[in-house]
């Protein structure tokens, strides 16, 4: 009997492939053929789970946020989780262990922002990638929020602080500390970058919830 494929594995075998292209030849490199040379198959195969180019980009970088968003929801929902008690300082943490999923801290989130820095760049002179990069960027800026919000309802942030404002500022850090790890990764280690982040939070909270 013929070997049935699971259509969604093998599309995701091959986002799989266009992360690996990506991070070792950059975006430019990440043609079809290419891709489909990297993960093992026909380029026929390849174009049997995507119409093109465009479509395969595209589905490498939800697949990427899809991961992300797994990652966040598992912090989220033991925060939000009725029968679970914090301390303040725990509290913390878990916030910063959240926010940290965005951070290249190993060799995954790494690879996970090279591809995003590939598409961001990318994506501001081709229109066929830049609604979803916005999209993506979008659900950062939803998510530092959010965060934040929690954080006044529970009385934690100081009284002066601007959501929107610190909320975009949240954004640049995290997306600065992106940069220079993913492209200088012997200048910035893990344990820096999280104390960046929890030396930024901090700064934010008053002094009792610290």
């Amino acid at each position: 009997m013929p070997k049935v494929v699971d259509a969604e594995e093998r599309r995701r075998t091959v986002a799989e492939a266009v992360f690996r292209v990506i991070c070792r030849d950059g975006l430019e490199q990440a043609s079809l053929r290419n891709v489909a040379a990297e993960a093992g198959l026909a380029i026929g195969s390849v174009r049997h789970y995507f119409d093109g180019h465009t479509e395969l980009m595209v589905f490498a970088m939800r697949e990427m946020s899809a991961r992300l968003i797994t990652r966040l929801t598992a912090h989220a929902e033991r925060l939000l989780d009725p029968s679970a008690s914090f301390a303040p300082d725990e509290q913390h943490e878990i916030v910063v262990r959240m926010l940290a999923e965005l951070l290249p801290l190993d060799d995954e989130r790494r690879t996970e922002a090279i591809v995003w820095l590939s598409f961001a760049a990318a994506a501001r002179t081709r229109s066929d990638l830049r609604a979803h990069a916005d999209e993506l960027y979008d659900g950062l800026l939803a998510l530092t929020t959010r965060i934040l919000e929690g954080a006044r309802g529970a009385g934690r942030l100081r009284p002066e602080a601007d959501i929107a404002l610190e909320a975009r500022r949240l954004c640049a850090l995290l997306d600065g500390l992106t940069l220079e790890a993913a492209f200088h990764p012997g200048r910035l280690d893990a344990d820096t970058m999280l104390a960046v982040l929890r030396t930024h939070l901090a700064a934010l909270t008053l002094a009792a919830t610290r």
